[in-house]
């Protein structure tokens, strides 16, 4: 089989001139080789199948589809939040106001559209007591996501399915109790926190804010795969388990763990510029966004993370605190290196670190307020009774083909 391609059989192939495949090679999309004659020139034939099926595709959107799965445009219609001119709106509500006012509740209601009652005014126990601290005991011991996951897997064969906003409420209850590791409860889920964690009252808004600040953010990671397992029939709680895992990669909600370590080396060295600049430098380093320290900037924000503004602002009003004091400095100096500003991440973990709360609190504030989001995503999938199943464009080995 002929791994080269003369320029007329090259160009049939692509369906183009040969003028048009010459500006191909001229623009770096296709490599030419010297042919036999002294102007003649062919080109490998597995890079011309692979320009063609690009092409083909880009005809059918895909170019378009392609770009939506790496910080494009979003793929799928929804009606639940709004990333636009680096403000946050959940159904039209700046998120950032129902942060420093509403609860995470409120919030749940908004974003699952219903506006008749609280479907959390339900005081009926998810599980009987003695059943569940039985079940919690095994993973007293693992970090919250992991005993989150594994509670909520767990707990998924003793549930009684209800109507999907009842069953959200429902479940958000049993995370909460999961992730902190207590007894399921039906205070406000802040409230939650706090007393897991014995923080006083004066860190409750905080907490309350950060749960809103991370109830939703459209099509990321972890939400995209709640909306392809929904999209499938599966239950509402195999959903949430499904966003659960995604959330726990490095690259998602697992940065706020890296962006701890990072606080930890930089806060316990004499040169918190020298460590940040050394860890930055550091070669084969999984980094945040766009190759910047873990914690810093983000694609959707060019002038800076409301979320990750929004809780800084609220710890520097913390007067008097020593450690926020030394994090909001670490801020300072990090934002100079990278040109980017504190985002979620960071503020996440700087209220773990501040407050010395158990270790992987960031990531709990992260799924718990998340989930309100995932629920509404799920159910706006299944009621589109639409399945999510994209193309993939082949681009390996062609030489099976017969051309």
């Amino acid at each position: 089989m002929k791994k080269l391609l003369s320029a007329a059989e090259a160009a049939k192939l692509l369906g183009v001139s040969t003028a048009t495949l010459y500006s191909y090679v001229s623009r770096g999309m296709l490599s030419s080789l010297p042919g036999q004659g002294e102007r003649s020139k062919q080109y490998p034939r597995d890079q011309v199948l692979r320009l063609a099926a690009r092409r083909k595709d880009g005809r059918q959107a895909g170019h378009t589809v392609e770009q939506a799965i790496d910080w494009g445009k979003p793929i799928l219609e929804s009606r639940i939040t709004l990333i636009e001119h680096g403000m946050i709106r959940y159904r039209g509500h700046d998120a950032m106001k129902l942060a420093r006012n509403a609860t995470l509740e409120q919030v749940a209601m908004i974003l699952w559209d219903s506006d008749s009652k609280s479907y959390f005014d339900d005081a009926t126990p998810v599980i009987e007591p003695q059943r569940w601290s039985a079940m919690r005991e095994p993973f007293a011991g693992c970090l919250p996501l992991q005993r989150g996951a594994a509670l909520l897997a767990a707990a998924t064969p003793l549930l009684k399915p209800s109507d999907p906003l009842t069953d959200g409420a429902q479940l958000m209850r049993l995370l909460a109790a999961a992730l902190l590791d207590a007894d399921i409860s039906t205070a406000p889920l802040h409230q939650q926190c706090c007393d897991a964690w014995r923080l006083g009252a004066e860190h409750a808004d905080l907490v309350r804010a950060a749960l809103i600040a991370c109830a939703d953010h459209e099509l990321n990671v972890s939400t995209f795969t709640v909306r392809c397992v929904a999209s499938t029939g599966a239950s509402l709680p195999a959903a949430l388990l499904a966003g659960l895992s995604a959330l726990s990669g490095p690259r998602h909600g697992g940065e706020s763990l890296r962006v701890w370590a990072m606080i930890d080396a930089a806060m316990a060295s004499d040169d918190t510029y020298g460590a940040l600049h050394q860890r930055l430098a550091q070669p084969g380093l999984i980094l945040g966004y766009g190759s910047q320290l873990p914690g810093f900037g983000h694609p959707l924000y060019p002038d800076g993370d409301p979320r990750g503004r929004m809780l800084i602002q609220m710890l520097e009003a913390q007067a008097g605190n020593a450690e926020i004091a030394a994090l909001l400095a670490l801020a300072d100096i990090a934002s100079k290196l990278t040109g980017q500003a504190p985002n979620i991440d960071f503020a996440l973990a700087a209220i773990e670190h501040a407050f010395g709360l158990a270790r992987g609190a960031s990531q709990t504030l992260f799924a718990l307020g998340r989930c309100a989001g995932w629920i509404a995503h799920a159910i706006e999938q299944a009621a589109s009774g639409q399945l999510i199943r994209p193309r993939a464009r082949y681009v390996g080995t062609f030489d099976f083909l017969d051309y």
